[in-house]
């Protein structure tokens, strides 16, 4: 193997943080060899599977004069010169921007306005290497070639590990999260910032840019945005009940059922619910229409008209299955019950 004299490093991907010369393997220095680091660069010099030194931007001579440890060489002599076999590492200095960090699996949250959500957190951030020999000797070991995408997957663990923490003790609900994405943002940073010196980086900057919960949690959220209701899950269980007895009395209509029936029995299920005067009122109507339907009926055949009763088994068994759906409480299933028998 030829004996290098000339070291030095150009990276022409802009991703490599480290890079190894030789790459293979260690390789033949000599006394005298220049060593030339970039202004971008530093470069730590190995021996014998040990740290030696750190140079700077700028041309260097290797010798006993800025390696005192190589002075034992000198006691063979070479043509002038002592070669020895070692490595070094160039290592960038420059700032890695635009890095991502997100979750790979939902994480659950207590949320005030929608019980348990899992919300999944997406952002970016930007370091640079500080401790040239510290990030060497813990994170590259031995590899030939180091490149950011390798140090990605672990950064990211340890910010998503950080991030949960956070979240933990300040999460009240995703509808307020949006405006403390810049708060959220510095508390995780400054949390961080050890971890990341450990490894020999500087985290300069880290940003949060979404904070998303699953898809049937956004769509809970448009509808509510949808019927204009703010902060009250209350108002939001009367507007699905509603939109629940509507969907049985357009099937009811679409299937050929008993108009008075369906009436009766929609009257029955709104006022057990509490949906409110204005939907209680449009069920009365649909219903008194349904009577006189079925008085005409009854007068065409010269019969007089009863009014149509719904089915008491039917009716427990829609008001069970509700309690079941959390549509209605315990107190107004059971007040329900207790009417419904009362007619039998």
């Amino acid at each position: 193997m030829a004996i290098l004299d000339v070291i030095e490093f150009l990276d022409p991907t802009g991703q490599q943080m480290v890079h190894r010369e030789p790459q293979d393997s260690s390789g033949q220095f000599a006394l005298g060899s220049q060593l030339v680091v970039r202004e971008s660069q530093a470069a730590v010099f190995f021996r014998d599977g040990k740290a030696l030194d750190v140079f700077g931007p700028g041309r260097h001579t290797l010798s006993t004069m800025n390696i005192p440890l190589l002075t034992g060489l000198l006691s063979l002599p070479f043509g002038g010169k002592s070669p020895f076999r070692a490595e070094v590492y160039f290592v960038s200095l420059a700032d890695f921007i635009d890095m991502k960090w997100g979750t790979m699996e939902p994480v659950t949250f207590r949320d005030s306005e929608f019980g348990m959500v899992r919300l999944r957190a997406f952002g970016t951030y930007a370091m640079a290497i500080n401790d040239p020999q510290l990030f060497v000797n813990k994170i590259v070991g031995t590899q030939g070639l180091y490149q950011t995408s390798q140090v990605e997957d672990y950064l990211r663990n340890v910010i998503v590990s950080r991030f949960n923490d956070i979240m933990g003790q300040t999460m009240t609900t995703l509808l307020d999260l949006p405006a403390k994405y810049n708060d959220l943002g510095a508390g995780l940073k400054a949390a961080i910032t050890d971890d990341f010196g450990n490894l020999g980086l500087l985290l300069k900057a880290l940003y949060i840019t979404s904070v998303t919960p699953p898809e049937e949690v956004a769509k809970i959220i448009d509808q509510r945005t949808g019927m204009g209701v703010v902060g009250n899950m209350g108002q939001y269980l009367q507007y699905q009940t509603a939109q629940a007895i509507g969907g049985v009395g357009e099937g009811a209509s679409q299937g050929g059922g008993d108009a008075g029936s369906g009436a009766g029995l929609g009257v029955g299920l709104g006022a057990g619910m509490g949906v409110g005067a204005g939907m209680a009122q449009i069920i009365s109507q649909n219903m008194a229409q349904a009577q006189q339907q079925s008085q005409a009926q009854g007068q065409g055949q010269g019969q007089p008209a009863q009014p149509a009763q719904p089915d008491p088994s039917a009716v427990l068994k829609q008001l069970k299955q509700m309690l079941a759906d959390g549509l209605i409480t315990q107190d107004q299933y059971d007040e329900k019950v207790k009417e419904v028998l009362g007619r039998m």
